[in-house]
């Protein structure tokens, strides 16, 4: 009876082990053929559960010109889904008794901010990580933000993107502090008072990059830390992020992927004043160890948070009357909830999605099932071709998760 049932359970693992790699190799074929419709040059996957990371895989090219392979440990920064590590920092310095989420600002910045239209009403930190601040991004986040990285060659790459977005001469850098003073108290230099909505705080839904520079900004204030090394500190380390980081100093710059406005033009590499909205430089790897922690800490496994924090970090805080239009079509829309800087869409999908010059990025799990997956690309998507192969490769995914 004993050899029977050893037998049996064989056969089953043999059976699991073989549908699991068909699920593999299915997978890998239609990303290719994706990849082969020409939108992207480079991106990368992974599929996660409360486990582990389940797939990940890497196609195309990091960089064309050169012939490097866009692999699963190739880095790229990867835009907002950044600011879902912003949510995480915070939770952690609250735990640490440094600041609390219900505090005003002003209670840790050097310098003030109101909304000048009430201010009286003070806005807090809350209010940056639920987008409801009033702080709006005016058209100097475009046009002063993006730093190029210094000592490059820029010849053959594209200096002149669309609309008001600029990259500007290194030599132009300032620090995130005095970006934000002069976009944010009124004797800023690029301050206006039109940048702030005459809504009070709390009332009103608005996505705000720079309100979330603004909270990494106020923990630096309330640590005593740089926000990049309290959140090496307390999640990069602890979750053996080990290609990660939030500049180039900080990464393996060999392993970095070129950005490109479109298959046949690449972009230099650049950086941004205020990294934590959208330049955490990562993996598909280390991205899916994230993402496994994250949905081990909605199920209460979670290590670098306590369950108190991540209940806190998880729960839907908005309303409809938050939101003057709310988006109830595209299941992975980050902005039908928030949490603490993480997105719910209206189907419930928990996660973030990403997008600067050259970088498409998503990231999401679905609470119900406890899988989760990632996407990376390297190349703008400019048209309906480049945005139907962005959802090809995400749908293929979904299509085969249960599989692997």
């Amino acid at each position: 009876m004993g050899l029977r049932i050893f037998t049996i359970l064989l056969l089953m693992v043999s059976f699991l082990g073989t549908a699991q790699k068909n699920a593999k190799d299915s997978l890998d074929l239609k990303l290719q053929q994706i990849y082969q419709q020409g939108s992207f040059n480079g991106f990368s996957v992974a599929v996660v559960n409360e486990k582990g990371i389940l797939y990940e895989n890497g196609i195309g090219w990091a960089d064309v010109n050169l012939k490097r392979p866009y692999t699963s440990k190739t880095i790229q920064n990867i835009g907002s889904v950044s600011k879902t590590l912003v949510g995480i920092a915070l939770l952690k310095a609250q735990e640490l008794g440094r600041l609390k989420l219900d505090d005003p600002i002003n209670q840790y910045l050097p310098f003030r901010v109101d909304n000048p239209n009430h201010p009286e009403t003070p806005i807090t930190i809350r209010h940056l990580a639920s987008h409801t601040s009033t702080i709006t991004d005016n058209g100097y986040y475009l046009q002063k933000n993006y730093i190029l990285k210094p000592q490059q060659n820029l010849a053959g790459l594209v200096l002149e993107l669309e609309d008001e977005q600029r990259l500007n001469p290194t030599d132009s850098v300032i620090s995130m502090e005095t970006y934000l003073k002069n976009v944010l108290t009124a004797q800023g230099k690029w301050y206006q008072k039109a940048d702030f909505l005459t809504n009070k705080p709390g009332e009103i839904f608005e996505y705000s990059n720079v309100a979330t520079a603004l909270a990494a900004y106020v923990l630096e204030r309330a640590t005593g830390q740089p926000f990049n090394e309290f959140t090496k500190k307390y999640i990069l380390k602890p979750l053996k992020m080990k290609a990660s980081g939030w500049k180039f100093s900080e990464v393996d710059f060999s392993k970095y992927s070129r950005l490109y406005l479109s298959p046949e033009k690449g972009l230099p590499h650049y950086s941004l004043i205020t990294y934590p909205d959208g330049n955490f430089i990562t993996s598909a790897h280390d991205l899916g160890l994230y993402l496994n922690e994250l949905i081990k800490g909605y199920n209460g496994h979670g290590k670098i948070l306590s369950k108190e924090s991540y209940r806190e970090y998880f729960n839907p805080s908005l309303g409809a009357v938050h939101f003057v239009k709310r988006n109830e079509k595209n299941p992975y829309s980050d902005e039908y909830n928030i949490g603490v800087f993480i997105g719910f869409s209206y189907t419930g999908n928990i996660g973030h999605t990403g997008g600067d010059p050259g970088v498409a990025s998503m990231l999401f799990f679905n609470p119900k099932t406890n899988i989760g997956r990632l996407l990376m690309v390297n190349t703008n998507i400019n048209d309906k071709k480049g945005n139907d192969a962005f959802y090809g490769i995400w749908n293929a995914l979904e299509q085969f998760q249960t599989q692997l």
